[in-house]
């Protein structure tokens, strides 16, 4: 089977690099020449553990290729997966511009049966409105054409994807014909030979999935964090009552830790883009809304521990504050809705003076912010002479910190913990003043 994958973002880059890996042809197309080249050169554009492996192994075995010309691949391929950005627009809705010139090219040049099946995470409609569009397209060439459209929503979490792909614990795919079903159900075998998580719906149902599950996630971090904050006027300790309500079944044990707040490509433009679409349609998602505004201010936390610990905003200028993590998440170096960028601009804005330290993302934060900050070699050189150290994204480096070292390293004895993993009782006894989320 011969498929594209156009878009050589994370979600594309993974798709197509996964489907090669079963011995699929695939090729990744992107209007990025300079991406594409650095591709075909080796060179991953994104951090994702194991990828640059896979993308190695298949493109020298010649089932992983990279182009720029999406139309001189449209009539050699079964199925195109349209895996482009859909970034949001100022009122919170997804901007579907690039799905649509996607499908547009395809109608201008499709000249056999084939599958167009969205991958991106897209409204409630998407689909409608990009066969409107091949449709249009053909019918301006004055062809008729079979072709079916389809809704493939990706659950890859950034820094596990590739196993999320190989091994995933469901395959939503909405369709419409049984031709289109045969034919994803075929291209998905490979990776259902074990159990068959391979769930068929129609098309809105599966682009519904997607922000259902999102949003569902997301609520359930900004319900914790909550009760995190409760916790902490209360005398509780989110830590206990985690367990607590964790051990009951119906409600699990996963996203129920409280932190700084998430960030991220998914979560945030989901849940604004759900909100959207039910305010298009005349309802009032008030959980949602709820849970970007708890996310929103919990993003402020370690600051305004930070400003309580010295009494007035006004005393923070020319303190030092070391920062640990950057990304919005560990295994990945995506800074997207990341707590760091809020701290970092709130702390220089308060004439601090901030030195930061991520194992993958300092890159990426350069990029973004350039050098308004001091970029640290490594997580003690990040605390060094700092008058507070917050630790931001829980990367397993910073779990076990020497508290020695870092006593003698740091001018202040002040750690906000952003994500509760440090050991509180050894850093006390060290001489630290500690403080995390909810205790």
């Amino acid at each position: 089977m011969k498929i594209a994958v156009v878009g050589t973002g994370y979600v594309g880059l993974v798709t197509g690099t996964c489907f090669s890996e079963m011995g699929v042809h695939v090729t990744c197309v992107d209007v990025d020449e300079r991406k594409i080249e650095a591709l075909k050169s080796g060179v991953i554009p994104i951090y994702e553990p194991g990828l640059e492996t896979l993308v190695h192994k298949n493109s020298k075995s010649g089932r992983l290729l990279f182009t720029t010309h999406l139309e001189e691949v449209i009539n050699e391929v079964d199925i195109i997966f349209s895996a482009v950005g859909t970034p949001p627009d100022e009122d919170g809705s997804a901007d579907l511009r690039y799905v649509l010139d996607v499908a547009k090219t395809i109608g201008q040049h499709l000249n056999h049966y084939i599958v167009v099946v969205t991958k991106s995470t897209v409204p409630v409609g998407t689909a409608r409105k990009v066969k409107a569009v091949i449709q249009e397209q053909l019918d301006a060439r004055g062809v008729n054409i079979e072709f079916d459209v389809a809704s493939n929503p990706e659950f890859l979490k950034e820094g596990n994807a590739i196993k999320d792909f190989m091994s995933p614990d469901r395959v939503v795919v909405g369709v419409e014909s049984e031709r289109a079903r045969k034919l994803m159900a075929r291209l998905y075998k490979p990776f259902m030979i074990v159990s068959d998580r391979l769930i068929f719906t129609d098309i809105p149902s599966a682009e519904m999935i997607k922000y259902a599950a999102n949003s569902m996630l997301a609520t359930r971090i900004s319900f914790m964090n909550d009760i995190a904050n409760l916790c902490e006027l209360v005398g509780a300790d989110v830590n206990m009552v985690r367990k607590g309500i964790g051990s009951d079944t119906r409600i699990g044990k996963k996203f129920l830790y409280a932190g700084c707040g998430y960030g991220g490509s998914c979560f945030p433009k989901d849940v604004k883009a759900l909100i959207k679409t039910a305010a298009d349609h005349g309802y009032n998602m008030r959980v949602l809304q709820a849970v970007e505004e708890v996310n929103a201010e919990q993003k402020l936390i370690l600051f305004h521990k930070l400003v309580n610990y010295y009494g007035d905003i006004s005393q923070l200028k020319g303190k030092t504050v070391g920062l640990w993590g950057l990304a919005f998440k560990p295994e990945t170096d995506d800074m997207r809705e990341a707590p760091s960028l809020v701290l970092i601009d709130l702390l220089l804005k308060a004439g601090v003076h901030v030195k930061v330290y991520d194992p993958v993302a300092m890159d990426e934060c350069r990029r973004r912010i350039g050098d308004s900050v001091t970029y640290a070699q490594n997580r003690y050189d990040a605390a060094e002479g700092c008058d507070a150290l917050m630790l931001v994204t829980e990367w397993k480096e910073f779990r076990m910190p020497n508290a020695k070292t870092l006593l003698q390293k740091m001018k202040g004895r002040l750690i906000l913990d952003g994500r509760n993993i440090l050991d509180s009782e050894e850093l006390q006894q060290a001489g630290f003043e500690y403080h995390c989320i909810g205790r």
